[in-house]
């Protein structure tokens, strides 16, 4: 028996195994659109036997996008994009998420590789928006959203969430870490407002709480919900660990079925320690002090390292990016490793050791 290989049901969702593609950037869409890139990119983790993929960030808003290579679900045209590949990865029984998110102040970038890091207007760029007028290093001063925006903003999420939902996603995830927008609200190392979306605790994740009570009623209630925060900002008078706690138990009342435990992104010079399993600690804290599940993410690369998360108790799934990245069929192979015969896809069944 495999604790990695054992389904997890949320909702009315059941997850074949406990082995999930993070949400990764690509860089590869048009205005927002997905292209053949994503559908190779995501058909080939569908082929692996994942138990879930979560789509990379998407905007719900075109300037919520973190680069003009990033896609967003701001219409309904860009949600359809996805449809093709959400009924591929069902005819295997893999479920699909999707990411929803705004980048705030991390905003208006263009790829990786270009030759420059902030896109001009001439080259489709925007006045990135924030909690507060503060930069993050390197990128241009973002301005302060108004109250009204921000209640706009929630209403953006929840519409993108229907769509979401309508177009064939078995689950959505509010994106709220690695300094992105509601990190930016919630991180007193961020947010510098003086309104009621600033100052204590209760007025700084307001903006999350508002906006995941609106998704919550926005999706049918069979639909499973998660957020993704940053556990910690690594950082003195950061977000911490016991904030995250409190947050995760708010989170759980509300109808979110589990958090995503990430860390870091609120300051460019944050000391992390990144080794494997850094971040393990702070999925198992928020899943045994929230009493919610959680998943871990972050150097998780081995098949032994992934069960003994699992088997251990302190996550119910791992989230695995470079090593999926690395080899798409990772789960295929893990589970080999750890002597567990899953179903194969009919035309990969041929390269299976274990029979």
């Amino acid at each position: 028996m495999s604790a990695l290989f054992t389904p997890l049901k949320i909702r009315e969702t059941e997850f074949q195994n406990r082995v999930w593609v993070s949400p990764m950037c690509q860089y590869q869409a048009t205005d927002g659109h997905i292209g053949p890139w994503h559908r190779a990119h995501l058909g080939a983790f569908a082929t692996g036997a994942p138990g879930l993929i979560m789509v990379e960030a998407t905007g719900v808003i075109p300037e919520g996008r973190i680069s003009l290579g990033c896609t967003s679900i701001e219409d309904d045209a860009h949600a359809n994009n996805f449809k093709e590949i959400i009924d591929f990865a069902h005819t295997l029984n893999v479920k699909m998420g999707i990411q929803l998110a705004h980048a705030g102040r991390k905003a208006s970038t263009m790829r990786p590789w270009d030759d420059h890091r902030m896109a001009t207007p001439a080259e489709g760029g925007w006045q990135a928006t924030s909690s507060s007028a503060t930069a993050f290093e390197g990128y241009p001063t973002p301005r302060a959203l108004t109250t009204d925006e921000i209640k706009e903003l929630t209403q953006k999420f929840a519409d993108a969430a229907k769509r979401a939902v309508k177009v064939g996603f078995d689950v959505i995830e509010i994106h709220a870490a690695h300094g992105y927008l509601f990190h930016q609200f919630y991180s007193p190392l961020m947010n510098q407002r003086t309104d009621e979306y600033g100052g204590s605790y209760e007025n700084r994740t307001r903006f999350l709480i508002e906006t995941t009570k609106a998704v919550r009623a926005a999706i049918p209630t069979t639909t499973p919900l998660f957020v993704r925060i940053s556990a910690t900002d690594w950082a003195e008078g950061g977000w911490e660990i016991n904030d995250s706690v409190k947050l995760a138990k708010e989170l759980k009342s509300l109808g979110v079925d589990l958090i995503d435990v990430s860390s870091g992104g609120a300051i460019h010079n944050a000391k992390i320690d990144a080794k494997p399993n850094f971040q393990v600690p702070f999925a198992d804290a928020i899943r045994n002090q929230a009493d919610i599940l959680t998943a871990a993410v972050g150097l998780i690369t081995e098949a032994e390292q992934a069960e003994a998360i699992i088997t251990e108790g302190k996550a119910d799934a791992v989230f695995l990016a470079r090593a999926m990245l690395r080899n798409p069929r990772w789960a295929l192979n893990a589970a080999e490793k750890l002597g567990v015969k899953i179903t194969w896809p009919l035309s990969l069944d041929r390269a299976r050791t274990l029979t």
